[in-house]
C-alpha cells in the first residue's frame, strides 16, 4: 500500500508513542536525532527501544526509527529488535556507509535520507543500493546548505523522483512542513511537492495528517476518468474517450495508481 502520511514522534516522549501509532498515519517515526536534545538521546533510545520490544509485532501501522548520524550504538540496538522495524538514515552520502549500515541491522526496510548536495548528486546509487527499501530528502538540510529559491529545492525532488523509480522504488514522501499552525501553506506546499512526483508527506503533527491525505486523494473526475481508461483498454484496439482524449496502453499505469489511491483495484 503506498504511504500517503507519516508522523515523526519524538524518542524521549514515551508518552506520545500510543497517541502517534493510533493517529491513522500510514508511518510513524520515532525520532532520536533532530526532535531530541543531546542531553536525552540515551534515554530516547532506551525508551524507543522498550517500547517497540513490547508492540512491534502487533501493530498495524509501519513504524521507522530514526537514528542518529553515525551512532553504531543506535544502529546496533535496533538489530535486535523484529524485521519489520525499519530504520530512517540520517545523512546518507554514499553506498559504503549502507554497506556497513546493512550488515549491522539485518534484512529490515531501509529508508536513507539524503540532506547534502553530495547525496542528491549521489541519489540513484543511493536508490540502487540492495539494502535500500525507500529514498527521502532531508529538506531543512538542503536548505542550509544550499540557500537559494524553491527552484534549488525542486531540483532535489526531482532528482530524488527518477532516482527512486529508476531503482524500482516507490516515489519519495515530501519532508515535513515545519509551521504547523500554516495549513493553506502545509496545502499548497504539498500540493508543489505532488505536482514534481513526490507521494505522500511526513508530518510534524497529527493535525497534519488529513489535510495531506487530501490533496493526494484522487478528484471523483479522476477515478471516472481511471474506470473510462480501464473499460477501454479493456475492450482493446484504438479507442477514445467521452472528452475526445485517445487511449492507449501507456495511460495504464496513471489510471491504475489513481484507482488504488482510491482505495479500489488498479
Amino acid at each position: 500500500m503506498t504511504r500517503l502520511t507519516g508522523l515523526y514522534v519524538p524518542g524521549d516522549r514515551p508518552e506520545r508513542f500510543e497517541k502517534a501509532v493510533s493517529s491513522g498515519a500510514d508511518l510513524v517515526v520515532f525520532d532520536l536525532e533532530d526532535a531530541v536534545p543531546p542531553t536525552a538521546k540515551l534515554q530516547a533510545r532506551s525508551h524507543v527501544l522498550a517500547w517497540l520490544e513490547q508492540h512491534a509485532t502487533t501493530l498495524t501501522v509501519d513504524v521507522e526509527v530514526r537514528v542518529n548520524a553515525g551512532d553504531i550504538d543506535d544502529l546496533s540496538a535496533l538489530a535486535e529488535l523484529p524485521s519489520s522495524v525499519g530504520v530512517r538514515l540520517p545523512k546518507t552520502e554514499d553506498v559504503g556507509l549502507l554497506d556497513a549500515v546493512s550488515e549491522l541491522i539485518g534484512r529490515r526496510p531501509l529508508t536513507a535520507l539524503l540532506e547534502s548536495a553530495r547525496a542528491v548528486l549521489e541519489a540513484r546509487a543511493i536508490a540502487e543500493h540492495p539494502a535500500v527499501t525507500a529514498i527521502a530528502l532531508g529538506e531543512s538540510d538542503l536548505r542550509s546548505q544550499l540557500g537559494g529559491a524553491e527552484p534549488v529545492l525542486d531540483h532535489a525532488r526531482l532528482t530524488a523522483v527518477y532516482a527512486a523509480r529508476a531503482a524500482g522504488l516507490d516515489a519519495p514522501m515530501i519532508s515535513v512542513f515545519p509551521r504547523i499552525a500554516d495549513e493553506p501553506g502545509l496545502i499548497a506546499d504539498t500540493r508543489r511537492g505532488a505536482d514534481l512526483g513526490l507521494v505522500g508527506r511526513m508530518a510534524v503533527h497529527p493535525r497534519q495528517l488529513a489535510p495531506i491525505r487530501a490533496v493526494f486523494a484522487p478528484t471523483p473526475e479522476e477515478v471516472a476518468w481511471a474506470h473510462e481508461v480501464q473499460a477501454a483498454l479493456h475492450v482493446g484496439g484504438v479507442a477514445t474517450l467521452r472528452s475526445g482524449e485517445m487511449v492507449d496502453p501507456a495511460m495504464q499505469g496513471r489510471a491504475n495508481a489513481i484507482l488504488r489511491a482510491a482505495g479500489e483495484s488498479g
